[in-house]
């Protein structure tokens, strides 16, 4: 919706000016008769000033953010208050900025007679497509804040996932980074130093020494090259993540990688379970959940899984056949799911592989950074070893040729 600048007068006669985001310009000037102003002028503002616009980087607002918002919604409705002075109240008081000013158009539109789910659908770049479902769902059953605190505890989950999924791909990366900066300063900076000395005694230096100094002098004089096919490789992914084979080829990659392949499945699968339990059990249709899971699952492989599942369902079938046709999930996921189709309490049963496979990503993670501390360390002291060993090479071969002299 655009935002209308105007000037007005109040009932005292003063003066005021402001801005309203409204669809047009006759729905601007009937908000604000309704708040008792005189509107004297009233013009639509642009969204293409470079300079007036906001940036964030990352997030706009993290699941944190967003579970307290829902926990904090839900008591206020609970307690008797109405939506629109309940959004209002969280307008005021949030933390985020962002939250803060979609809060706000959301006030508004529901002060125009809007539905809260319609409101918040406004803003799809605040509030997640499962939110909007969700709260729709709460508002037709007449349980909104019984389904707020469900989406409550479901970004706490999810926040909580994320934290150790993050946590332990931070640890090689850090360490990774590290290592490499370590490895071109000792090429750079310490090899041509010291072989330079010995060469200057004309003496055959060592195969090793030798591959050292080649790459140090790669590093040194050629890195450009290494820099343009960096970029080149970073342009052509973005280029390539245009096409869905690419982005497929990829996420079945991410799922077979060795060691971290299991940590991504694992993940992929609580992150499924849990968001499919929360739509079901807040009355959401089973098709449209599916088509809303696949689209926030993360994973293009996974999510051409689900809607091969609500294909199926739509044509009289179950849901768990594709699911283990797909080979995706563990055989754990698609027998659960079959009990829980067959008992009626398919929302119960993944609930309970949300919550398994929550508390293995948790092992896993913290199994795999155990792990992978000393092997690092392994790594980085191999690589400085190969090239003080090989800077240290010459100066023993100088040696035995002096004392054979």
């Amino acid at each position: 919706m655009p935002n209308f600048s105007y000037q007005a007068l109040n009932r005292a006669g003063r003066r005021l000016r402001g801005t309203v985001k409204v669809f047009d310009e006759a729905a601007a000037t009937s908000l604000l008769r309704e708040q008792g102003l005189y509107v004297l002028k009233l013009k639509q503002q642009s969204d293409d000033v470079w300079w007036k616009r906001e940036i964030y980087f990352g997030r706009k607002v993290s699941a944190e953010e967003f579970a307290m918002f829902c926990r904090q919604l839900a008591t206020l409705i609970r307690a008797g208050v109405t939506i629109l002075e309940s959004v209002r109240v969280m307008a005021e008081q949030a933390d985020s900025k962002p939250l803060r000013k979609a809060l706000g158009q959301v006030t508004q539109s529901i002060s125009q007679g809007r539905q809260l789910s319609e409101a918040v659908a406004e803003t799809p770049d605040i509030f997640p497509i499962i939110f909007v479902n969700m709260v729709h769902a709460g508002e037709v059953a007449g349980n909104l804040d019984d389904v707020l605190d469900r989406m409550a505890r479901f970004f706490e989950k999810s926040y909580y996932l994320r934290e150790k999924v993050k946590s332990a791909l931070a640890y090689p990366l850090v360490v990774g980074s590290v290592s490499i900066m370590v490895t071109v300063f000792l090429l750079v900076k310490i090899v041509p130093t010291f072989v330079g000395i010995f060469a200057s005694y004309h003496a055959q230096l060592p195969l090793p020494t030798r591959i050292v100094l080649g790459v140090s002098n790669i590093l040194e004089h050629d890195w450009w090259i290494i820099l343009t096919v960096i970029v080149a490789l970073v342009i052509g992914n973005k280029v390539l993540n245009r096409r869905r084979t690419w982005v497929r080829f990829k996420d079945r990659l991410k799922l077979r990688l060795p060691v971290f392949g299991v940590l991504i499945q694992k993940s992929v699968v609580a992150r499924m379970a849990r968001t499919m339990s929360s739509l079901f059990a807040s009355a959401v249709p089973i098709v449209q959940s599916l088509k809303i899971v696949s689209e926030i699952v993360g994973n293009t492989v996974v999510a051409d899984a689900l809607m091969d599942s609500a294909a199926s369902l739509q044509g009289g079938q179950s849901l768990a056949g594709p699911i283990a046709k797909s080979r995706l999930f563990p055989p754990l996921v698609a027998h659960m799911i079959t009990i829980g189709e067959q008992t009626g309490n398919l929302d119960f049963m993944l609930e309970k592989i949300a919550d398994f496979y929550e508390a293995e990503v948790e092992t896993y993670a913290d199994r795999l950074k155990s792990l992978l501390e000393p092997t690092m360390i392994l790594v980085l002291a191999t690589i400085v070893g190969t090239i003080v060993t090989a800077v240290l090479l010459p100066s023993f071969s100088l040696i035995s040729h002096m004392g054979g002299a």
